[in-house]
């Protein structure tokens, strides 16, 4: 054979080598390994293990974390259970979220293959297999794990900031956006957490498919149930109609919960049952529906103080915060204030005329806490671009605007505040009526939380500390507008 001829077979055989795929495979039968491996080293670069906590060492060891992985369910040191296999393909998901998980196994009955595929593999082969058939549906995924990194390069992440916390904020959405597990978004009030909700469904497989944002505050606890699982014909008193229900509206789509932490501890374990196998009922039916989509949840509560005081399940926090996503405070992103006002001016350039501030009001602009973060810092450019339309903001124009935000808060605290000679002037004039004193307080502060929500009941109630149904029943008490 020519030379050259011979360095261009060597090439080639270094460029293949170079571009196989890496397959974990992982199975107690050592007759398996080996005769599989056979077939399968041909094709790809093959990591062998026996039980799952040789397969995780031996990942871990590797440089590169494989993009496609078949494994059996019964392993050691429990064989003839599924369990090990199901804790693996959860951990492999864990390590690589894009990496193509198959199942291999005799243990094949419907529940096994329907778990296995509701927490995260993408295909189920009963043993004996076909070594052809098997083939060809490991290189079927291979195509597809390489068409989502094509995708993965060309994504795009929507949330604005340059900020290193914003920097690290956007790289998360980028590594769990693929992920079948559930992700819990934490962050106060106005910081953008539906906004992170959207932008991880739009950067998703998932993208096509419908994204529903509900807030569980927002509905009352009786009604949440058929709201989020759906209701058949006269389940109950007003059911005039069936009612598909969130998770069965929303298809293969992404679910946000919002307001998590205010689920009723009834409704917990039912999310709970939705996210380990997909199964729930509608309200009135005993017919087990099972959901596709991948929930997603968001909070400004902590929820893991919500759990120490036995408000929330401990099993369905850890559930939920397998992949968690915090949002610094507004106060915490510097020089995004300034990205932020451009965006929003031009958001808004269509109905609000576009304003700049001069010198000494960016200095102040930046200086600002917002304590209503992102939402705050909106309001306020919408504020400015009605009033400044076209025109150059001051100093001391932004400084008046900014006051405002802070004006119910000390409105709140100058009205509330009782004295005690106050009190006891009352009393020696035998004027003092403790029940009116208390309906009085109460109405101003119900009155104060309501404005500063923005006539949210929900986020007013949070404020007061009180459930809805309890603000609702006194503000018909004490006639609160």
């Amino acid at each position: 054979m020519p030379e050259n001829k011979q360095h261009e077979l060597s090439v080639n055989a270094d460029i293949s080598v170079k571009t196989k795929a890496t397959l974990l495979l992982v199975d107690d039968d050592p007759l398996i390994i080996e005769g599989l491996g056979f077939m399968l080293r041909k094709h790809f670069n093959l990591i062998t293990a026996d039980s799952r906590h040789q397969a995780v060492q031996k990942i871990n060891e590797e440089q590169g974390l494989p993009s496609l992985a078949l494994i059996d369910l019964g392993l050691p040191p429990y064989p003839h259970k599924p369990d090990e296999g199901f804790t693996l393909i959860r951990e492999l998901l864990s390590l690589q979220p894009n990496m193509k998980v198959l199942v291999l196994s005799g243990q094949d009955n419907d529940v096994n293959i329907q778990h296995a595929l509701t927490i995260g593999a993408v295909d189920f082969i009963a043993k004996p297999a076909e070594p052809d058939l098997l083939l060809a549906r490991l290189q079927h995924h291979q195509r597809l794990h390489e068409i989502d990194q094509q995708r993965d390069a060309q994504k795009t992440v929507s949330i604005i900031g340059d900020s290193v916390v914003m920097q690290m904020v956007n790289n998360q959405i980028a590594q769990f956006a693929d992920s079948p597990f559930p992700v819990l978004i934490e962050g106060a009030s106005g910081t953008g957490k539906e906004l992170v909700a959207r932008s991880l469904h739009e950067n998703s497989v998932r993208s096509s498919e419908p994204f529903l944002a509900i807030n569980c505050a927002a509905i009352a606890p009786d009604l949440l149930e058929a709201q989020l699982f759906g209701h058949a014909k006269g389940a109950f008193t007003g059911a005039m109609q069936e009612h598909k229900g969130f998770f069965m509206e929303v298809g293969k789509g992404t679910l946000l919960l919002d307001e998590i932490g205010e689920l009723p501890m009834s409704l917990q374990s039912k999310l709970l049952r939705v996210i380990e196998s997909g199964e729930f009922y509608r309200v009135g039916e005993t017919r087990e529906l099972r959901s596709q989509a991948r929930i997603l949840t968001a909070t400004n509560r902590n929820l893991a103080d919500e759990v120490k005081k036995g408000d929330f399940r401990n099993d369905l926090y850890h559930r939920l915060s397998i992949l968690n996503i915090k949002l610094p405070a507004l106060s915490l992103r510097g020089s995004d204030v300034f990205l932020l006002l451009n965006s929003f001016i031009e958001a808004y350039a269509g109905t609000v005329s576009p304003f700049v501030l001069d010198e000494g009001a960016r200095e102040l602009w930046q200086q600002y806490d917002y304590p209503g973060n992102v939402r705050e810092l909106r309001n306020i450019v919408i504020r400015l671009g009605t009033k400044y339309p076209g025109q150059s903001v001051d100093r001391e124009q932004l400084s008046a605007e900014l006051e405002t935000e802070l004006s119910a808060t000390e409105l709140a605290e100058n009205e509330t505040s009782v004295s005690d000679e106050m009190i006891m002037q009352k009393m020696r004039a035998d004027e003092f009526d403790l029940d009116e004193l208390i309906d009085e307080i109460e109405s101003r502060s119900i009155r104060i939380a309501l404005e500063m929500n923005e006539n949210n009941v929900s986020k007013a109630a949070k404020a007061l500390k009180i459930n809805r149904t309890t603000l609702y029943s006194r503000v018909q008490k004490l006639g609160t507008n």
